[in-house]
């Protein structure tokens, strides 16, 4: 038997591969139709099954349709039914109201002609009235020998004093009365406010110290030929005082302001120990923003004190402002803050708002806040800027008649009044200056003065009382009273003044003789 060939060998292999790998092809393509022919199968079952399900949902669809047309259509004849009942109701209704107009109608004009008939009696009865009156006027005139014009004098005369004494005894009681009871709970409220509100007063000044390391340090300051000294006071608007105090330097300006602006750049200059005109400029420029930082703060710290909230940014600024600013040497921020606790104290003790009157007080010299370069009073200044940022209405009001100049509208603003009456007649709260001081006290006894049947007058207890010495002749006791009313009235009209003043009326008779 011969060998088999390799190459035979692989051939035959190859052959064999290649039979087994058609007959694999084969394999596959009779399975992959049997799997296509199954899932042509199923999708045709998918899709008669939708077609079946689709035409069921058509159908449900169409019923629910048909069922919501019928439930709309019977809705619709429902309120078709009552609105024509309605109407029909409404119909019955104007009926019986327009008989019933006619029938009033009718009455009315039965009224009217009984009224005409008794009106057109009572004229025929007038007129016999006034004839008899008349009568009876010639027969009481032939009878007394005085006309009608004599008698009335006559009884005016008569009556006239004792009006008069009427008059006063009624004031007397009135006054009395309110001084019994609402002088007493006025005084309550007031005594506990003040007791429950502490405030501590720093006189203000004009000027301002600023100590140095050593006396050198004031030719540094004041430069070659007074160049520096020259250019912070024209950079700052202050006086710079270098006298013989030892190591010390005053400023002195009438601007707070200004002066705080002044002590800052020059504590920084000596600092920093360079002093000539550029640093000069720059110093004040820092100390400028320094300031205006804390007139930021300050208003904001003094609505915080306060606890009012929701005041417009512009009107916090210019609290805070008020922090230099002073009115007979006392501070206007504290003192607005000081009103507003006091009114917030008043308030709760007249069950009004006390965040409302707090902020009413807080706000009611907000006007002090602008310089000079706006004209204006404070008052008109403060009520223009409350309205500008939508105050309240009671606010403005507050600030408007704070100082008696249009009429309160609201208990609030007459607390505020109160309040700020309070805060600056406490002692030492304000100086006054002596010419202000002096021309008061005159102004006060010429009003006294001015009255008929005066005297003179005195001012004393630093204003706070005046006593009038009235002529005997021509005052009565009764007199004295309404005297001393009318002298207090154009007092309060004409004066401006803090807390109050007492006016004493006396009258004195005096008889002498001589035993020879």
């Amino acid at each position: 038997m011969h060998p088999i060939h390799p190459a035979v060998l692989i051939i035959a292999v190859i052959a064999a591969a290649v039979i087994a790998w058609f007959a694999a092809i084969i394999y596959r393509k009779k399975s992959y139709e049997i799997k296509v022919g199954k899932a042509e199968d199923r999708s045709k079952e998918i899709i008669d099954e939708a077609i079946r399900t689709a035409e069921s949902k058509k159908r449900e669809a169409l019923l629910e349709a048909k069922e919501e047309n019928m439930r709309a259509k019977n809705e619709l004849e429902k309120e078709s039914r009552d609105r024509r009942r309605e109407l029909q109701h409404m119909e019955k209704r104007i009926l019986n109201r327009e008989e019933s107009l006619d029938k009033k109608s009718e009455q009315l004009e039965r009224r009217e002609q009984s009224l005409a008939d008794r009106e057109d009696n009572l004229k025929k009865k007038y007129q016999e009235y006034e004839e008899l009156h008349k009568q009876e006027l010639e027969r009481l005139e032939q009878i007394s020998g005085y006309t009608t014009e004599q008698a009335k004098e006559y009884l005016l005369q008569s009556v006239e004093e004792d009006v008069k004494h009427d008059t006063a005894v009624m004031i007397r009681e009135m006054e009395a009365y309110a001084k019994d009871e609402a002088g007493k709970k006025a005084k309550e409220y007031v005594i506990s406010a003040i007791q429950r509100c502490a405030a501590d007063y720093v006189a203000e000044s004009t000027i301002s110290v600023v100590p140095l390391p050593n006396d050198d340090m004031k030719g540094r300051i004041i430069g070659r030929e007074g160049r520096n000294i020259r250019a912070l006071e024209t950079l700052t608007g202050v006086d710079l005082i270098v006298d013989d105090t030892p190591e010390a330097v005053v400023l002195s300006a009438f601007d707070p302001v200004r002066r705080e602006v002044a002590r800052i750049a020059l504590e920084k200059l000596i600092s920093d120990g360079r002093i000539h005109p550029a640093r000069i400029e720059e110093m004040v420029e820092k100390a400028q923003k320094e300031v205006e930082q804390t007139i930021k703060e300050e208003g904001e710290a003094a609505v915080l004190e306060v606890g009012v909230h929701g005041i417009n940014g512009e009107l916090v600024k210019l609290l805070g402002r008020m922090r230099y600013r002073t009115s007979y040497g006392q501070n206007v921020l504290k003192h607005s803050i000081e009103v507003a606790q006091l009114s917030g104290l008043l308030a709760s003790e007249f069950g009004e708002d006390v965040r409302l009157a707090k902020r009413a007080g807080l706000l009611h010299d907000i006007g002090k806040a602008i310089d000079h370069s706006v004209e204006g009073t404070h008052i008109q200044l403060g009520v223009d800027l409350c309205r500008k940022y939508k105050e309240n209405a009671v606010v403005v009001n507050a600030v408007e008649a704070h100082h008696g100049d249009v009429e309160p509208q609201t208990l609030i603003a007459c607390i505020v009044q109160a309040a700020d009456a309070i805060s600056a007649a406490r002692p030492g709260a304000r100086r006054e200056t002596l010419e202000t001081y002096t021309q008061r006290l005159k102004e006060l006894e010429n009003i006294s003065n001015s009255f008929r049947g005066v005297d003179h007058s005195y001012a004393i207890q630093a204003g706070r009382e005046v006593r009038i010495m009235v002529i005997p002749d021509q005052i009565n006791d009764d007199d004295m009273v309404i005297l001393a009313r009318d002298i207090a009235k154009k007092i309060e009209n004409d004066m401006e003044y803090p807390g109050q003043i007492k006016v004493n009326v006396i009258r004195e008779s005096r008889v002498s003789d001589f035993a020879k």
